[in-house]
């Protein structure tokens, strides 16, 4: 194509990347929507000045897939942490929950420090590089959007995954609900809830793990991937709480429950 013919492409397709700018945002609201459309649209140039139309692929479906690879691009792109920085943050997060539930409280900083076997600055970094890092949430989306493919089956599975994901943090109890809206969809991080919240970080932390616990058994309790497995709670709220958040979840979602969207797998790939 002649520069000409490239710019009326372009033109023509530039609601494709207002489009999947606002798809992306409404998975995750707190990215940048400015942002987004800008490498948006240069994914769509780069698009038109590659596509070949003897290959007899639409150009819509060649530029979207560019376009979703792009906006995954950009957000891993947004994450610093290296995979050693990963384990540290995992092993460090690891031991404070176990110590948690040993203790029937928050550990403290030293307590942890003395289970793994190092300095308090060690564990101390090791939550502040936590409260910096891509979101869990944010990790499903990416998996989310760069696997979409064009197909309709394969939209539908995606958006179903994300729905109901949201349910179940919907249905959570308020006070757990607000902390994983906050930390996972808002961005924001453990000391900042627990200054608003006049409360500990250790607490605050706590709240965040057992809300997590409490969405890994609601998926596993109705969506599980293998249905004939039996149900084990991991959640150690007591059981009438429990039961009142799958019941809560399973009227939530009545009518659209389906046990062959996997998301007993992306939950745990993404917590």
């Amino acid at each position: 194509m002649n520069r000409e013919q490239r710019n009326e492409l372009v033109l023509q397709h530039l609601p494709l990347v207002g489009y999947l700018v606002s798809d992306l945002c409404a998975r995750a609201s707190h990215l940048s929507r400015d942002d987004f459309a800008s490498v948006g649209s240069l994914a769509l140039i780069s698009s038109a000045d590659s596509f070949d139309p003897d290959l007899g692929v639409p150009f819509g479906a060649f530029a979207r897939r560019r376009i979703i690879g792009a906006f995954a691009d950009e957000m891993r792109a947004g994450d610093w942490a290296t995979r050693s920085a990963r384990k540290r943050i995992k092993e460090t997060l690891a031991v404070q929950e176990t110590l948690t539930g040993v203790l029937g409280r928050g550990p403290s900083v030293a307590e942890m420090a003395s289970a793994l076997g190092v300095e308090r600055s060690h564990v101390e970094a090791a939550l502040a590089d936590a409260a910096r890092t891509l979101t869990s949430l944010d990790e499903v989306v990416v998996d989310t959007v760069a696997s979409v493919a064009p197909s309709p089956e394969n939209s539908v599975l995606a958006d179903e995954r994300i729905k109901y994901l949201r349910a179940a943090v919907d249905a959570l109890p308020e006070k757990m609900r607000f902390v994983i809206r906050e930390i996972y969809l808002a961005g924001r991080s453990v000391k900042d809830l627990a200054e608003e919240l006049g409360s500990t970080h250790a607490a605050v932390s706590q709240q965040r793990a057992e809300g997590i616990r409490l969405l890994r058994d609601g998926l596993a309790a109705h969506y599980s991937d293998n249905p004939d497995r039996a149900f084990e709670p991991e959640s150690r709220i007591t059981a009438r709480r429990r039961n009142d958040y799958l019941s809560a979840l399973a009227t939530a979602t009545t009518g659209g429950i389906t046990r062959s969207l996997g998301l007993g797998s992306t939950l745990n790939q993404a917590v």
